[in-house]
């Protein structure tokens, strides 16, 4: 039996773009995609502190060093510039596996999207 387990998690960045004409996704700073072991085309969710919404889509590159964390495509109308989210992947794996597997948690400076 597998069970689904958080893999990483983006904690408290903050929204830099909404970008409505775009085919769909969330573009997230390559630096922090690194630090929180997030791959391009993974499927993420992510919750928005602000206003409770939550959504699942998948990531693409963002220029490295630059912070962003845009929100393309219809992602865009469950955000605003300045929002602060929470960005989760998840992971499947055999039960006892699962019980000794340590997530990545990364906390950037919520400001600045920087690593700190």
């Amino acid at each position: 039996m597998n069970v689904e387990v958080v893999k990483s998690k983006l904690h408290n960045v903050s929204v830099t773009e909404a970008n409505l004409n775009y085919v769909g996704s969330i573009t997230i700073d390559e630096d922090l995609m690194d630090a929180a072991t997030i791959i391009e085309n993974e499927k993420v969710q992510v919750v928005n502190n602000n206003n409770g919404e939550r959504l699942e889509t998948y990531v693409i590159k963002g220029e490295r060093g630059s912070g962003v964390i845009c929100l393309n495509g219809a992602a865009a109308r469950k955000v605003a510039v300045g929002d602060v989210i929470i960005i989760i992947t998840y992971a499947s794996m055999p039960l006892e596996e699962a019980k000794q597997f340590k997530p990545v948690f990364v906390f950037p400076d919520t400001e600045t999207n920087r690593l700190v």
